[in-house]
This record gives structure tokens, sequence and C-alpha cells, in this order.
């Protein structure tokens, strides 16, 4: 930050956990922050998946300077052992944290650019003492110029599902079989929803954390409703770590979550198809076909879930140099420390400002954003991150590159380079010689191996 800028805020992109700790931690060094939140209220995207349990603790979900700003409110803070829902914390913490903000906090504001004052991505000369200039629409349609000492983009990744096909790009048929597809965990306490999957035969696309919830909260349903079942479609076979760290990982719930999901698998609930890359989606009637790249065809499936990951949007930020992982779309400097294609295990370096920096001067991405598409980011991962750069802006570098965090092993394995070869796992515990993945080479499950072709109930 120079002296030509000094007076303006720092630009927000966000008022999510990550978003809302940059803007606490900002205030607790004397800057400005003015935060910029597409929804109606915060924590908009964590309200979407509300009905979702965090396999993190409250004493994991809050932010140290935030709470340092609440508790003059009386804010009370909860069970630091207990899990919230998604809904419990935005209501109970992301809520009363941008209420304590204030007016620094803007609701129905989009942000559609980013770049510097008079400098399009091109040029050079005076680059570093123009300002960010952040153009905004609004609810209304009013479009407004804001002008930012700097800008910190926690606007997340919920917004950017990635879709079905193994190769990045939509599967044939997936945008006109709309009405059959959803990139979400579904909320059962919602009887519209619950109706759709009731009784009916639903594909699960993804091995993450989303697809361990998924699965089980279907088998909570199929305990229930006859003819409810899942089809869990991976695109690698399955082994010791496809179903995470169990209890080996320092967070347990995260590890009950793939425990949930080979149980549904070994109840009969669902079916699990191997090594299956989805190329297209076929209309069978109201039913749907997925077909895979090798010419396999699963039994028709009355819905598809596809929680394969996400990834951030980029258009808004063209204008800016940035300086990304080619694979990950995360910053150079920190794509190595989470790279699945290189890490046979969860565990990540606290970082910050340092390693994600950019050229752009006083420009950061962090958050789930900063991730690119890699997985297992936690929150305390973007506090730290935020902490080191609200230090950084403030001109205090010692702070900046100081760690103050111990994260969790997670005891998830990515793989050796190829992070959905079948065969990757296997090699990598070779290689390690256990570690944090040891595990047998393979699992069986339900009543035979896992089936590799229709899936059939």
């Amino acid at each position: 930050m120079n002296a030509s800028t000094a007076a303006l805020p720092t630009v927000v992109i966000g008022a999510g956990p990550v978003g809302l700790a940059a803007a606490a931690h900002l205030t607790a060094r004397g800057l400005t922050p003015l935060v910029l939140e597409a929804g109606t209220s915060a924590g908009a995207a964590v309200r979407e998946w509300g009905h979702v349990r965090l396999f993190s603790t409250w004493a994991e979900l809050v932010d140290p300077a935030a709470e340092k700003l609440l508790a003059p409110t009386g804010w009370v803070k909860p069970d630091g052992a207990a899990y919230p829902t998604g809904g419990d914390w935005a209501k109970l913490y992301l809520q009363p944290l941008a209420d304590a903000l204030g007016d620094t906090v803007r609701y129905d504001a989009t942000v559609t650019g980013v770049s510097r004052l008079g400098r399009d991505r091109i040029v050079d000369a005076d680059r570093d003492t123009q300002p960010f200039t952040v153009h905004v629409t609004h609810a209304d349609g009013r479009e407004e110029r804001l002008l930012a000492a700097a800008v910190i983009d926690a606007s997340g990744t919920w917004s950017t599902p990635s879709p079905i096909g193994a190769d990045g790009l939509p599967a044939l048929g997936e945008r006109a079989a709309a009405d059959r597809v959803s990139y979400r965990i579904p909320d059962l306490n919602d009887p519209a929803v619950k109706a759709r999957y009731a009784g009916k035969r639903t594909a699960v696309i993804g091995s993450g954390a989303s697809a361990f919830t998924a699965l089980a909260t279907l088998a909570r349903l199929a305990k229930d409703t006859e003819d409810t079942h899942s089809v869990w479609v991976l695109r690698r076979g399955i082994s010791g770590s496809t179903f995470g760290g169990g209890s080996a990982d320092q967070l347990p719930a995260r590890g009950a979550l793939g425990l949930a999901a080979k149980a549904a698998v070994d109840d009969g609930h669902a079916t699990a198809v191997t090594g299956f890359r989805t190329t297209a989606l076929e209309r069978d009637g109201e039913r749907i076909v997925l077909v895979a790249e090798d010419g396999r065809r699963l039994d028709a499936v009355d819905e598809v879930i596809v929680l394969t990951g996400l990834r951030p949007d980029l258009s808004f930020l063209a204008e800016l140099r940035l300086d990304l992982d080619e694979r990950l779309q995360a910053p150079t400097g920190l794509a190595p420390l989470i790279d699945p294609n290189q890490h046979s295990c969860g565990t990540v370096y606290p970082h910050g400002a340092s390693e994600l920096s950019h050229p752009e001067q006083d420009l950061y991405l962090a958050g789930m954003k900063s991730y690119g598409r890699a997985p297992t980011f936690l929150a305390m991962t973007g506090y730290e991150q935020v902490r080191s750069i609200a230090a950084a802006l403030a001109g205090d570098r010692e702070a900046a590159d100081r760690v103050e965090l111990t994260l969790p092993e997670t005891g998830v394995c990515g793989g050796a380079g190829l992070f959905d070869d079948p065969q990757a796992d296997e090699a990598t515990r070779a290689e390690d010689g256990g570690g944090c993945c040891a595990a047998p080479a393979t699992v069986q499950i339900g009543s035979g191996d896992p089936a590799s072709s229709t899936g059939g109930c």
C-alpha cells in the first residue's frame, strides 16, 4: 500500500467466513475495510448449504480477531466442542460479525470487474501507484465504480461447481438434463427436495466430503423409504484411502463422513461404480443414462447429483496481473503446497501473504478461492491467510511472515502424480511406506467387489 492510496479502503470481495475475518483483521490494524457481498446477508453461500453439518468444531470456526471485535457487543461464543451446521455458522457468528462491522459491509453488491485506475493489464507506467477500480452492480441495476488501496478477493468458489465431464467440460447432454441434475447436497428437511429423491434411483458423482455427505443423507432416506437407492460413480478405483482418513483423521467428524459413505455401500443403500469417467447423459424417457468414455452405460437413474468439486470465477479479475498455477488456478506460491497430484496426504503448511501475492501489488486471493480447484480447504487456513495479509498491508512484514497456526493432519490421500489413477493410491503407499495414508491395499465393500459396470441394485 503506497502513500497516494493510503486513505482509500481495502475492498474485500465476499462477506463469508474469510472475507469477514479479513475485515476484522484490517480493522484491528487500523485499516478501513469495505466488504462487498453479492447476497442479501452475511454468509449468503454458507446459508445455501445451511443444512449440512461442518466437520470442524466451533473452536476452529471463529477467527481470533473477529472474536475480539464481537466481544464488546455482548456476543456469546458457542460451545467450542460442538459441530454447527452451515445455518448455525451464519446465524450465530457470521451475521453478528457483519453487524459488528456495520456500514463497512454492503449487501446486494456484485463485483463485475477490478482493474487499476486508467490502466488495463497491458500498461506498466506508474501501475503500482494507481488505486484499484472496482466496478459494482447493485440489486436495483445501479452501477458504481469504487476506488481501493488494496483488494482481497474472498468470494469463494460456491457459485461455480465443476461439471460432470472428467475432462473438466460438461458431459454431452448435461445441460439438456438440467431438470434432473443438481450440484448440491440435498436438504431432506425441505419437503420438495425429499420428494425429489424418495423412492428414486440417484447417481452421486464425486469422491470427496460432499459426495460422502450426499451418500449418507440418501442412505438415511433409504432406511425409511422403499426403492431409494444411490449409485456412487467414481472416476478411480476403491482403496483404503477412498473413504478418507477415518479414525486417523485429526478432524474426527471429517473422518466419520468417509465411514458413513462406506456404511451406505456396506448396508446396500448404495452401489459403487468405479473407473467410470462420464462423457454423456442420455435421456431414457423421464430417466437418465450415464455413458462412460469406454462405452459403458449405467442402468437408468431418476436423478443425478454432481459433487466433483468447485472452481474459481476469475472473469472479473481479467484486467489484473495474476500469477496462477496452470493446473490448479491457485497462486503459484501456494500451489505446490496443495496440489493433489503431488501430495499423498492433505496436511498443508500454514501460509500467508508471501505465498498469496501476485505481480499485481496489494491484490490477494484468499479463502476457498485461493485454493483454485484444489480440495481440503479449512476455515482455519483462511483465517491465517487474512491475518498475514492484513499485517502485510499494514507494513508489518515480520507479522506477515510469522506462522501462527498449526493445522490438523487430514489423513486424506490424493495420489502420486495421477489424482484419478486407480493405481495411484497403492503406488503412493508403496513409496511412502505408510504414513498417514497407511491402509490395506483395497477395501471390500458390500456383499462383493465394487461393481464396475452397470451398478444395479
